[in-house]
């Protein structure tokens, strides 16, 4: 019995990676930023949506891992397959759009995040762009994996700064299992910050950047049931952040009437004075750390995205001159992002920010509908086709994203 746990637990540690990375950088720049919002604006009142979305997020993720397992191949590269060039490309050209808008926010991050400690834009954006350009490009997968894993754990800093805030956990908890009143859903700011709090959660480019980690690590079906875990662990631990990123806020900046915020930085730096300096540090050095992970991981995502989708080599372990499309598509992704950041004003780019988390939003359906397609062809994936129950859920979260798009826009029409 001991043996046989044992081996469980060294099977898991050996394909431990992809799924707890995808999901923890999620809570990039812009999901901080969009977390903090919710509870520098709304208080506790956003917390009911973290238990729904983590079953989302568990499933979608799993749909993925699942995809990449069986058929051996990246999520853009099924799509192409299955639905045509034509239809691939249209997807590529969004999901391009949407996270160079995600890579704008993770360097709004890093200079936002350094600054708190007197550190011009104009030094933290180009050494920090340099730095994870090399990292990736001059490093192997099993380096950089090990690289992202660390990045991954420091989120913890989050859950300390939550206890330090000193919230209230009984409205807290009540308010994470219990719904909102009706009248919510007439706010408009509420509703577009709730699509930005899922799309922040369940981003679009998560499912293709996992897919293609599956891939290229090379789990075999056998090895499956380890690899599930590893997206179920990533999921649960990556929302309990979210959970204290949101009561840390709401238990300082909405409790003292400070209402919204204009950047993730200002959140810690009026965390100061309310929960105390360490409060502060944590916030603030979280921020750093989750900037600059995405600021990897997304140009990342994006590269094997289209690299897939258009056939091409990709892949970190691939020398520059194997694939280089891979490599120019990800060197030019972080030089617009970090350029963007700093040659626009910061006004400019708080509403950027939170619009790229509600982008991701809008995308997510298409992305789950397509892969909802592929994952119950029989043809494709025999056996390992969904349940009835991951249908349900999946379809359930597309339909109700995209009812919530429909109230979002119909605010927007004059008189509304």
């Amino acid at each position: 019995m001991l043996r046989r746990w044992r081996t469980r637990i060294l099977l898991f540690f050996a394909v431990l990676g992809p799924g707890f990375i995808t999901a923890n950088v999620d809570n990039d720049s812009g999901g901080i930023l969009t977390y903090s919002q919710s509870g520098a604006q709304f208080g506790y009142s956003l917390l009911w949506t973290i238990l729904p979305i983590t079953i989302a997020l568990i499933v979608v993720q799993e749909m993925c891992a699942r995809m990449g397992v069986v058929t051996g191949k990246g999520l853009s590269d099924l799509i192409r397959e299955e639905f045509g060039l034509r239809l691939t490309v249209v997807l590529m050209l969004l999901l391009v759009v949407v996270n160079y808008t995600n890579v704008v926010t993770e360097f709004i991050g890093i200079a936002g995040s350094l600054h708190l400690f007197h550190v011009t834009k104009f030094i933290s954006v180009p050494l920090c762009g340099l730095l994870v350009w090399f990292m990736v490009v001059k490093g192997s997968y099993k380096s950089t994996e090990k690289i992202f894993l660390i990045a991954s754990s420091v989120y913890i800093a989050y859950i300390f700064a939550g206890v330090l805030s000193q919230p209230s956990w009984h409205d807290a908890l009540l308010a994470t299992v219990k719904l909102p009143p009706h009248s919510v859903w007439h706010d408009k700011s509420y509703i577009y910050t709730a699509i930005g709090v899922v799309g922040t959660t369940i981003a679009p480019w998560m499912q293709f950047y996992l897919q293609s980690s599956i891939v290229e690590k090379g789990i075999r079906v056998r090895d499956y049931a380890a690899s599930r875990l590893d997206v179920i662990v990533g999921s649960f631990f990556t929302d309990l952040v979210a959970w204290f990123i949101i009561v840390a806020c709401a238990a300082t900046l909405f409790v003292h009437g400070m209402g919204a915020i204009q950047m993730a930085a200002d959140a810690a730096e009026a965390m100061r004075p309310l929960a105390g300096d360490y409060a502060f540090i944590l916030f603030s050095f979280g921020l750093f750390n989750a900037s600059v992970f995405a600021a990897s991981i997304l140009p990342l995502s994006t590269s094997y995205t289209v690299c897939e989708g258009l056939g091409l080599e990709s892949g970190v372990d691939k020398s520059f001159r194997e694939a280089p499309t891979f490599y120019w598509l990800y060197t030019v992704l972080i030089a617009g992002g970090a350029l963007t950041v700093l040659f626009l004003p910061d006004a400019q780019l708080v509403n950027f920010a939170i619009l790229s988390q509600v982008l991701n939003g809008v995308l997510l359906p298409v992305v789950i509908i397509l892969m909802l397609t592929l994952i119950n062809r029989r043809d494709l994936m025999g056996e390992h086709r969904n349940s009835r129950l991951w249908n349900v859920i999946a379809w359930g979260t597309s339909i109700i994203v995209i009812g919530m798009t429909m109230v979002m826009l119909w605010g927007m029409i004059p008189g509304h």
